[in-house]
């Protein structure tokens, strides 16, 4: 049985209804990966556009859309938000922010030639990051990773605040 429903919101629909009545501890997990992630290891800005490359990747509009508005809330400039999908050329990003990059597009891309993330990118990314930045990192991956299902499949309408994002 489907369970969709219209909004008041131009007639835009979510697929299903907000989950936490169907997974209650899924605000306790949510919460414990943002404080994970928010331990000061690495930037906020460097967690804003690894989560919006991987928004991009994925083809997660709810994703690129909220990331994109939390980095315009922090400041970023256009350029540097723009430029995400296409940063390999883009004049806008450090180095630690550039491998950073590197690391969700390897982690989100097929690699047929060998591993997603080998040694080399490893090694380039311990030179910006310590221990503690680089599983600071591993776990913006993987907060962003865990969400992907639930914007793809869904499908929160893009653009409303947390917690109206759903149909009702």
């Amino acid at each position: 049985m489907t369970t969709t429903t219209t909004t008041d919101q131009e007639g835009l629909r979510s697929r299903l209804p907000e989950p936490t009545a169907f997974g209650p501890d899924l605000l306790t997990i949510a919460g414990g990966m943002n404080k994970a992630i928010r331990n000061g290891a690495i930037p906020q800005t460097t967690i804003g556009l690894v989560q919006l490359r991987a928004g991009q990747i994925v083809g997660s509009s709810y994703h690129t859309i909220h990331k994109t508005g939390n980095l315009r809330k922090a400041g970023e400039t256009e350029e540097r938000i723009t430029a995400v999908a296409s940063w390999r050329d883009a004049p806008y990003y450090t180095d630690a922010e550039r491998v950073a990059l590197e690391l969700v597009e390897a982690v989100l891309t097929p690699n047929p030639g060998g591993e997603r993330v080998p040694d080399e990118l490893f090694a380039r990314a311990s030179a910006h990051y310590d221990e503690t930045a680089l599983w600071t990192l591993t776990l913006v991956i993987g907060q962003i990773c865990f969400f992907v299902p639930v914007a793809l499949i869904a499908k929160p309408i893009p653009g409303t605040a947390p917690g109206k994002n759903y149909s009702k």
